[in-house]
């Protein structure tokens, strides 16, 4: 998560924003995340199944041109089979070069839009992380897997009897922590095929945080998206909160820190969902174990709203134009 630029990201790992206030202690279940009430659209136990098989020592960490990631990138492609997605293009499987040889690979599968077919929202979420450093597995359990788990969900709801006014694109990212590389390439492949992307929604950790808080980053760029989000925020089973998306905020401006960047880059919307750095950032504790678990199951929620309402309100909230 949360990428530095680019010369930064490449030699080490993915940059991140340093938390307004850190929690100095851990729970299972933040007091202040309120009940759920949108539970019916998220299967939690699907929803946790995933991220815990995820972010498994099995995985190796998942590290981009591992065995680990290809294990990754067959379990994300069973699920979208299973869900039945239609790829994007001729395969789920979206390859490309890594900056230091071997391959990564995007896996990709779309609904069809009911009202705007030719109009793409792209949900986006990295599937990679550390792998082994040291002989010490990175599971990245909120980082992030947390996020792919939670695009499958959105992936299931609009799947099923749901069906989005745009089409929606599910695409989980590979090679973030080297340098963004996997969405580079999709926006890359999207504007040379000249799509209309109208919005991407990423989610990179939204599964840790002792407070409640989820954080939406973009508005600042495309106003016109507030007032959606806003009221999804005032239903919200967690504390969703709009910010780390200012210029002059520096390091605290998360706009190039994800996959949401080569987005922006191409002037594109988009919407970032995660959370503020916690302790087991970047480190072999990022496991299942340490999530905060009801404030993951309410922060999914959260984002599938978000979703929904951006989906039927992006039309109004686009043609109001865009900061650059």
């Amino acid at each position: 998560m949360k990428q530095l630029l680019l010369a930064l990201v490449l030699a080490s790992s993915c940059g991140a924003a340093q938390p307004v206030q850190k929690s100095q202690t851990r729970t299972t279940q933040p007091a202040a995340t309120p009940q759920s009430t949108g539970a019916k659209k998220i299967d939690r136990a699907r929803l946790l199944e995933d991220v815990r098989t995820l972010s498994s020592d099995a995985m190796e960490g998942r590290g981009a041109g591992t065995k680990g990631g290809e294990m990754a990138r067959a379990y994300v492609e069973g699920r979208f089979k299973e869900l039945g997605l239609a790829p994007l293009w001729d395969s789920y499987e979206q390859p490309f070069d890594l900056p230091k040889g071997g391959k990564g690979f995007n896996v990709v599968g779309y609904v069809k839009g009911t009202k705007y077919p030719e109009r793409l929202v792209v949900v986006s979420a990295h599937y990679d992380h550390l792998g082994v450093r040291n002989g010490q597995i990175y599971n990245g359990a909120d980082d992030n897997a947390s996020g792919v788990a939670v695009l499958l969900q959105l992936a299931a709801h609009y799947a099923g009897a749901a069906r989005p006014e745009h089409s929606m694109v599910f695409a989980a990212l590979d090679a973030e922590e080297i340098g963004l590389v996997g969405a580079r390439e999709l926006v890359k492949r999207l504007k040379a095929e000249k799509r209309d992307v109208a919005l991407d929604v990423n989610m990179d950790m939204v599964g840790h945080n002792d407070r409640g808080e989820l954080y939406a980053s973009g508005v600042y760029y495309t106003p016109a998206l507030k007032p959606s989000l806003e009221r999804v925020a005032a239903g919200a089973p967690v504390k969703l909160l709009l910010g780390h998306d200012r210029p002059e905020q520096g390091h605290d401006d998360w706009t190039n820190q994800s996959d949401q960047y080569a987005f922006y880059k191409a002037g594109i919307p988009f919407v970032y969902f995660g959370v503020e750095d916690h302790k087991d950032y970047h480190k072999p504790t990022d496991d299942y174990e340490t999530l905060t678990l009801d404030f993951f199951v309410g922060a999914a929620e959260t984002v599938l709203d978000a979703v929904e309402t951006l989906d039927a309100e992006l039309e109004a909230a686009t043609k109001a134009g865009a900061k650059k």
